[in-house]
């Protein structure tokens, strides 16, 4: 009896086809959750995404997004993530790269003229410094502010605000105070969490039915 010979999905397939076409470029190919991950060298990334945009195969003409991801206890902190659509072949490809807080990332708006506002948004929120890109500066975050608010271990208290106040008609500067506890969270739905004593707003309005209706069984 001979072994069955398994036919590559559609998704793997393009990754091989990826890969055979940018073998120094590329360090790995997976599909994770029905989506092909393209994972580049960083002094790569121009090459990869030109070749995903221009080849006949892909045609990955649409920057979907461009966000980054903190693994603090790496050396290669950051990953930066390209999310990309194919409109032609109604498919989907992340590349993913690594760097570290020093390190530059070669900016892609070359390419996808899109990425500005992204790249733009990750230096802000994450202190990845994109080489070569045409108006590098924060977006989401005042002027002046110091720090990158989506590091892990970016502090929650200790900063200054910036807001209008409408009474005095004027901006005014106030320290940030989260009463919320250093990335803690309680996933517990609301409705997990309710016992007899909790009622939710406008429940005064409905008569409260005994425990133990007469005749129940």
């Amino acid at each position: 009896m001979t072994d069955a010979v398994v036919e590559p999905t559609a998704l793997e397939a393009l990754g091989a086809h990826i890969q055979a076409s940018l073998p120094q470029a590329i360090t790995g190919i997976a599909v994770t959750g029905g989506e092909l991950v393209v994972h580049a060298r960083r002094d790569a990334i121009v090459a990869v995404l030109r070749f995903l945009h221009d080849d006949a195969r892909c045609r990955f003409t649409q920057l979907m997004d461009v966000c980054g991801v903190d693994w603090p206890e790496r050396v290669q902190r950051f990953d930066v993530v390209y999310h990309l659509l194919s409109l032609t072949l109604n498919q989907r490809v992340r590349v993913k790269i690594e760097t570290d807080e020093a390190t530059p990332v070669p900016s892609v708006t070359d390419v996808h003229a899109g990425a500005n506002w992204f790249e733009r948004e990750a230096w802000d929120l994450f202190g990845v410094f994109f080489a070569g890109h045409p108006d590098l500066r924060r977006l989401l975050t005042d002027y002046g502010f110091e720090g990158h608010p989506l590091r892990k271990d970016f502090p929650l208290t200790g900063y200054v605000e910036v807001r209008y106040d409408d009474e005095q008609k004027r901006v005014v500067y106030e320290p940030v105070k989260l009463t919320q506890d250093f990335r803690s969270f309680d996933f517990l739905s609301p409705w997990e969490g309710m016992t007899d004593q909790m009622r939710l707003p406008g429940d005064e309005k409905a008569p409260r039915m005994p425990k133990n209706p007469a005749g129940a069984h």
